[in-house]
C-alpha cells in the first residue's frame, strides 16, 4: 500500500528539517502558513508566514548548539488535508537535557503546509527546558 501523498509530504518535512535542509523544508510551507507553538517560553507563539516559521527552526538548532534529533513514531493523515505525526524529540540546552513526545497537526492544501499545531506530552517539562 503506498502512502499518501500528504504524508509523504510531512515525511520530508521531517527529513528536511533533521539535516538543517531549511531551502527544502521552506518550499514545503504556503507564504502565509502558521505554525502554532503551546507553552510559555522563548519559541512559544504563532510564527505567522514561511520566513517566520523558518526562523523558528533555525532558532532550535541555535538554542540547542544543532543536538535536537526527532525519531518518527507514526505519521497518519486522512486524506482530506489533515496529517498527524507523532515523534520523540531529545535535544540538549546548556547544562539540560530533554526527551518529549510531540504530536503536531498538520493543515494541507494544494500540497502545502498551510497550518501546524504542536502538541506536547509534558507542557511544564517543555517549558522548564526553554525557558
Amino acid at each position: 500500500m503506498s502512502e499518501h501523498p500528504d504524508c509523504a509530504l510531512v515525511r520530508r518535512g521531517y527529513t528536511a528539517f533533521v539535516a538543517g535542509d531549511m531551502d527544502t523544508l521552506s518550499e514545503l510551507f504556503t507564504a502565509d502558513a502558521v505554525y502554532h507553538v503551546p507553552g510559555n517560553h522563548i519559541l512559544s507563539g504563532h510564527h505567522k508566514g514561511r520566513e517566520a516559521i523558518m526562523g523558528h527552526f533555525r532558532r532550535i538548532g541555535e538554542e540547542t548548539a544543532g543536538t535536537m534529533q526527532i525519531q518518527i513514531d507514526a505519521v497518519l493523515g486522512d486524506g482530506r488535508g489533515h496529517v498527524m505525526s507523532f515523534h520523540t524529540a531529545r535535544a540538549d540546552r546548556g547544562d539540560r537535557g530533554i526527551e518529549l513526545r510531540e504530536g503536531l497537526f498538520f493543515t494541507i492544501v494544494g500540497g502545502k503546509v498551510t497550518d501546524i499545531d504542536e502538541c506536547v506530552e509534558d507542557i511544564d517539562e517543555m517549558n522548564a527546558f526553554w525557558r
